[in-house]
Parts: structure tokens; C-alpha cells; sequence
């Protein structure tokens, strides 16, 4: 199979697009990307797809949420709208694989709430597919916090979903969350569409402690450059189609992070 196409999560310039849309994307293609992988289009779909055509890229992969009624952000909680309605928003922005970036924590917690997360994941595939979209997951740490009979929350939930589901992996968090990344990419084989392949250096874990989550304390890196082992990573998922970049957060010149790692993917293979 052919190598994964590189992307970036466009989460890792939120700021950068919040204050400049269309020249934020005109950087990013100026640094030779040709893919992005979109995030908060909700109820502005058409505005992003004006932008990304205009800086000459596209998005063919998304996240949005529709496996949530409600998210919280701190103290506040929003309203996830219908599904039939995000679907159609990742439709305008050009999405073919769209992933869901998050299910809350307690809902891995427990061996029917992860039942129940696989059950309204295969309960809209169909609907997807009307759409011709493709739908999935991406993971975070918690999802390997738990065990059921030897099997992580995860992995358990793999083993329910529709054979049409379709996986991201974040190799960094999954490292995070104590994965052997490798072992893990090939327990999960051609299911494996995207990956988050990102690097740095694997510490502590702040999905473990939910009231004091500080994301400052990750020490993300330009890929290549930390402990993550990205080349045997992109070996182990031979069925990937995108490979994405993405920081969480990072300490120095973004911009130069992002052209940096995109060097050192394409030279390990990445298109």
C-alpha cells in the first residue's frame, strides 16, 4: 500500500487562525502542505471551505464531535448538535474521514459506558456512508487507563465497532498513556486509516488527574526529535492514508515546528 499522505491538525495554529484565517492557511501552504485536518467548523463550515480553497487546500479528514449530547469546558457545557448536521458541515469543508477527537474520561471508565460508545459509533455508520463519509476515533491517554479482563478500555472497544469504523491513533498521547505504540498499531492493523504522528518526550500523564489537567506540562517536539520512534511507527501502520502533524502545544516557533517535522516525515516516506 501506498505511503500515508502528510497533513497537519489545524488545532496546532488555533490561535494563529483565530486572530488571521486566510493568512494563517496561506502559511501553511507556503510551507508546502497541501492537506489539513479541520476542527471547529461547526456552524461556519462554508467560511473555512472559502478559506481553505483560497490558500489551495483541502481537508479530507476532520474532527468533530457526534458521539457526545454535550461537551464540558470547565465549568460550562455546550450542546453537541445532530449528527446529520455535523455530517453535513464536514461535507462543505471538503471531510472524507471524520473522526471524533474525544469521548469524555468516565465514559472508559467502565465496560458498558465503553459498550455504549461502540454501540452509538455503529449506530451511525450507515448514515455516514449515505453521505459518503467515512467515521471514526481519535484517542487521547485515558482510553488506556482501564482494563477489562486483561484488555484495555481501547482495545475493548476496537474489538466492537463495525469493521467500516475507521481509527486515528495518536502515538504520542497512546505513548502517554504507558502503549507500546508499535505492538499497539499492529494489534490494531488495517483498521489504522490516520495517524497523529507526533513526537516528544513521554512524561507525565495529565488525563490522570482531571482536576489539576495541566497540557503545559507535555513536552511535544518536532517529529523526529523525541522518544516516540516515528519511523517504526509509520512501518507498523501500512494502511495509514494520512499522516498527520500536530502539537498540543509547544515552546518556540511554531510555524518553523510545523516546516521542520514535515522535513523529517517525507524523509522517512511520508507524501
Amino acid at each position: 500500500m501506498a505511503s500515508p499522505e502528510l497533513s497537519l491538525q489545524l488545532y496546532s495554529v488555533r490561535e494563529a487562525l483565530d486572530a488571521d484565517l486566510g493568512g494563517t492557511l496561506d502559511r501553511l501552504a507556503a510551507i508546502g502542505l497541501r492537506n489539513v485536518e479541520a476542527f471547529g467548523f461547526l456552524g461556519r463550515a462554508a467560511e473555512l471551505r472559502a478559506a481553505l480553497d483560497s490558500a489551495g487546500l483541502r481537508s479530507p479528514s476532520g474532527h468533530a464531535p457526534f458521539l457526545s449530547d454535550r461537551l464540558g469546558f470547565g465549568d460550562s457545557t455546550v450542546d453537541v448538535p445532530p449528527a446529520a448536521q455535523v455530517f453535513d458541515d464536514a461535507l462543505t469543508v471538503g471531510v472524507e474521514l471524520l473522526i471524533d477527537p474525544m469521548v469524555a474520561p468516565d465514559r472508559w471508565y467502565s465496560r458498558d459506558e465503553v459498550v455504549a460508545t461502540a454501540d452509538r459509533l455503529n449506530g451511525l455508520v450507515d448514515q455516514a456512508a449515505e453521505r459518503g463519509l467515512r467515521i471514526g476515533y481519535h484517542n487521547h491517554s485515558h482510553e488506556f487507563h482501564k482494563s477489562f479482563d486483561g484488555v484495555t478500555a481501547y482495545e475493548t472497544f476496537m474489538g466492537l465497532l463495525d469493521p467500516r469504523v475507521v481509527l486515528e491513533v495518536d502515538v504520542f498521547w497512546a505513548a502517554t498513556g504507558g502503549q507500546d505504540v508499535v505492538a499497539l498499531l499492529g494489534r490494531l492493523g488495517d483498521r489504522v486509516r490516520l495517524l497523529h504522528a507526533k513526537d516528544g518526550i513521554i512524561g507525565i500523564d495529565p488525563f490522570l488527574d482531571l482536576e489539576n489537567f495541566a497540557a503545559d506540562k507535555l513536552d511535544q517536539r518536532v517529529a523526529g526529535s523525541g522518544e516516540v520512534g516515528l519511523e517504526a511507527v509509520l512501518a507498523a501502520a501500512p494502511a495509514a492514508e494520512y499522516a498527520a502533524i500536530e502539537f498540543d502545544r509547544y515552546d518556540g516557533d511554531l510555524f518553523q515546528a510545523i516546516a521542520d517535522s514535515a522535513a523529517y516525515l517525507r524523509s522517512v516516506g511520508v507524501r
